[in-house]
């Protein structure tokens, strides 16, 4: 059986652990504390240390760059999804680089915000020093006073996945693909404290999400 390793609110993955949703095939969840990645080091043998890894008996799969998707196409191709289809290749590359990079930061500094909400209390100062180190000191704190600039950031980049849904029940057709699932994990991670919602006047995007949360491989 399939074991998605995760720390459930990062956003990749929620991504991972919906598509395994989707497969509608049985898999287990192991939550690992966010400062200590030793069981991912010890069985990934030295080579990684973030998550999500996937363990399919013998094998430990992982990203071998931000570039790849080795751990979504492992899945997609053991349980034949059709996620990555070819007439979408190069699009769907282009897509997920702007979820990933553009729509992923906005989420996790405002999900950073409340982060002493859903961080253990004996992880949250290795948290908070991990993420002064890759940020600088004071971040969260900055995040904070720019709260309502990210969120308004955040919506103008949704705006571009509300007109993809204009004529359509998913991204780039009438049944999900990669980037469907990548932009609710992005997503997931921003809705995760339940301090915010999708923009009100986004109908399609709502209509979208609420889509995405039931939606099975058929």
């Amino acid at each position: 059986m399939v074991e998605l390793i995760q720390i459930e609110w990062c956003g990749f993955c929620v991504v991972q652990r919906k598509i395994l949703e989707y497969s509608g095939k049985p898999f287990k969840i192991k939550n690992i504390p966010t400062t200590d990645r030793s069981y991912i080091w010890k069985i990934t043998r030295n080579r990684y240390h973030q998550v999500p890894v996937i363990k399919d008996g013998k094998n430990v799969i992982f990203e071998t760059s931000n570039e790849s998707q080795i751990i979504a196409k492992y899945i997609d191709v053991k349980f034949n999804l059709g996620l990555f289809p070819r007439k979408f290749g190069g699009l769907q590359n282009l897509i997920w680089r702007h979820i990933e990079n553009d729509v992923e930061i906005i989420c996790a500094k405002l999900n950073d915000i409340y982060f002493e909400e859903f961080v253990p209390k004996n992880e949250s100062l290795l948290y908070l020093r991990h993420k002064e180190r890759k940020y600088g000191i004071g971040c969260i704190e900055e995040w904070k006073m720019e709260q309502q600039a990210l969120l308004m950031e955040l919506e103008k980049w949704l705006w571009y996945y509300e007109q993809m849904l204009f004529e359509k029940d998913f991204l780039l057709g009438e049944k999900p693909v990669f980037i469907d699932f990548d932009l609710y994990g992005m997503l997931g991670m921003f809705l995760y404290t339940n301090h915010y919602k999708l923009p009100s006047a986004y109908n399609r995007l709502i209509e979208w999400h609420k889509r995405m949360e039931t939606v099975k491989f058929v």
